[in-house]
């Protein structure tokens, strides 16, 4: 059974990954941003951090899976839970310019978002980003554990995505 955590920062593409290995493994795919902000018909709705963990061990329940997301505490079962963890830690540079041009392409409607595109959200991306910064010491701790599970990938582009069988 797989089941992989890709985590990383904002603009890190762990999208992209998942996305990939989804195809590629024939394993489904969960953004987790996705079990924090529930779509409802009244809207984006967000769960409380034990309805986000029911959620994960609900879709864990069903077999092999890829999450993909940032390093939040309600999202930490993962990697227990995780047969294999990739972390996705491009240059800081290449995630500031990844973040600018995401937004530019969802302000001229070529890309698509789950949440609302704005400048506010631009700045707040750029906090998160520099925050994380400041606090990679801790995060490199909370991995400790979970060393022989890891892989570290800093380009995506350095990766051949072959197709199953061919």
């Amino acid at each position: 059974m797989r089941k992989i955590y890709i985590v990383g920062i904002v603009a890190s593409g762990k999208t992209t990954m998942a996305r990939q290995l989804s195809r590629q493994l024939n394993v489904p795919w969960h953004e987790l941003d996705n079990i924090v902000y529930h779509q409802t018909d009244e809207g984006r709705i967000k769960r409380t951090p034990k309805e986000q963990q029911e959620v994960i061990e609900d879709i864990d329940r069903g077999g092999g899976w890829i999450f993909e997301g940032v390093d939040r505490t309600s999202y930490r079962c993962l990697y227990e839970m995780a047969d294999t963890i990739i972390v996705l830690d491009p240059p800081l540079w290449k995630r500031r310019y990844r973040i600018f041009v995401r937004y530019v392409k969802q302000q001229l409607g070529i890309e698509q978002c789950g949440y609302k595109s704005d400048l506010k959200m631009l700045r707040m991306m750029y906090r998160w980003t520099n925050e994380f910064e400041r606090n990679r010491a801790d995060f490199e701790m909370r991995l400790t554990p979970y060393r022989e599970k890891l892989v570290r990938i800093a380009d995506l582009k350095e990766l051949r995505w072959e197709r199953a069988g061919g």
